[in-house]
């Protein structure tokens, strides 16, 4: 997948992405969208897709997460999704899992409620969408995954909620993205 070619599949994403937020109800909670994120398979590829960022933005983090190099790129002009602004892309180098589809792949939420854990995080979720309580127990086609994920230098904590359906996802963390990344300096 070249970056052109990645480019010119977004407003396709940013729809299914929209239906897919609408279905959860989250489109009524005004949540930041504060990055979106793809997946490719080769080091050429994500070599290739970071030269065109490059081109278009600025690397803001460079870290190692889970074992493998995760680009955060902030985008000189944002991405629109809808009426949204998304200003940063983060670009994982490929870790030995393959994605059956390159590209885009998901964009992440911020709930602006302080958990620092999952448990904390999906109470927080459902009291302000308590029509989520049969996704997050497992009732629907939605796949449904927390993690913590947490890179070398981070020390702000940020759980993630993961909802997946048909190829795509919607991810919703605790913190934005570059509190995230501004954690790992302090």
């Amino acid at each position: 997948m070249t970056y052109q070619e990645l480019i010119r599949s977004w407003p396709t994403f940013s729809q299914r992405i929209q239906a897919f937020v609408q279905e959860l109800g989250l489109d009524s909670l005004a949540l930041e969208c504060d990055h979106t994120a793809l997946r490719v398979n080769s080091t050429e590829a994500a070599d290739e897709l970071r030269c065109g960022f490059e081109s278009t933005g600025k690397v803001i983090s460079d870290n190692m997460i889970n074992g493998r190099p995760i680009l955060i790129i902030e985008l000189h002009q944002p991405l629109m999704m809808g009426t949204s602004t998304i200003e940063c892309v983060e670009l994982p180098y490929p870790s030995d899992k393959v994605y059956p589809v390159e590209g885009w792949e998901h964009i992440e939420l911020v709930l602006d409620c302080g958990a620092k854990d999952c448990d904390t995080l999906s109470q927080a979720l459902l009291e302000q969408a308590p029509q989520l309580a049969p996704v997050l127990a497992g009732e629907t086609d939605i796949k449904v995954k927390l993690s913590s994920p947490k890179g070398d230098k981070e020390r702000l904590p940020n759980p993630t909620i993961a909802f997946k359906k048909q190829g795509i996802c919607v991810k919703v963390h605790a913190h934005g993205i570059k509190a995230v990344i501004a954690s790992e300096t302090e």
